[in-house]
């Protein structure tokens, strides 16, 4: 069973980019699965004594309490494995590690409260983007055909590693959603619209259930980061 936080109606799937990424992992498996939410307010005692001092998501298996999201994703590839499940992890190593900053730039971004420093934030934020965006539009080996006359000098190609979702596309995409939402909504950021990269990864993404499907609602996004993004002032 998976634990996931609850939304600001104590009930709906709330804002969490680690829950989404497992929810994005079953679905990819093709796991028919259980997700019950927790309202961190009123949290129920028995998940107190199940995984004391830990916050959702989750992970109960066999008796086994998972709750690092790394070692229940790990754990999730290694158990779901085939003939039965597909394997979702990237070829291609780089592809787990591109645009990798992105969400600690916008974090500092988003909590910083001094005005004379938002300009530098938000350069930060667009440097790891544009790093993301580099990538996404440098062709795979897979994408240049060694025989072709044409030389392949930008990417179509619709993920991180290729044009199916993997694992790396999993930990990257709701925080790269959430970065849209919140900057947009708190900083009037937009993501440039010249990073045609960036751009055709996320519309790519929105056309696939996996990750609408999953996904927490721009209300609860925007909810989520109330308190977080703070007022800029000149103190």
């Amino acid at each position: 069973m998976n634990f996931s936080h609850a939304g600001i109606d104590g009930e709906s799937i709330g804002n969490c980019p680690f829950s989404q990424r497992l929810f994005m992992i079953l679905w990819l498996k093709g796991v028919v699965f259980n997700v019950t939410t927790v309202d961190l307010k009123r949290k129920p005692a028995d998940l107190h004594n199940l995984a004391p001092g830990t916050h959702p998501p989750f992970l109960t298996f066999d008796g086994e309490v998972k709750t690092d999201v790394n070692k229940i994703e790990e754990f999730l590839e290694d158990t779901l494995c085939p003939p039965k499940y597909p394997k979702l992890a990237a070829k291609h190593h780089e592809s787990n590690t591109a645009g990798i900053d992105i969400f600690a730039k916008f974090s500092a971004y988003i909590k910083n409260t001094r005005i004379n420093a938002n300009d530098g934030l938000a350069k930060n934020l667009i440097k790891a983007l544009m790093g993301l965006d580099e990538y996404l539009n440098t062709p795979l080996p897979d994408e240049i055909d060694a025989y072709s006359v044409d030389d392949i000098t930008v990417s179509h190609r619709k993920f991180l590693d290729g044009d199916e979702l993997t694992l790396a596309d999993c930990n990257i995409l709701p925080k790269l959603h959430i970065v849209k939402v919140v900057a947009k909504k708190y900083r009037n950021f937009e993501i440039p619209a010249e990073m045609t990269g960036v751009w055709r990864y996320l519309n790519n993404a929105y056309a696939r259930d996996e990750f609408t499907n999953t996904c927490a609602a721009d209300s609860e996004i925007e909810a989520a980061y109330a308190d977080v993004a703070r007022r800029l002032s000149r103190s």
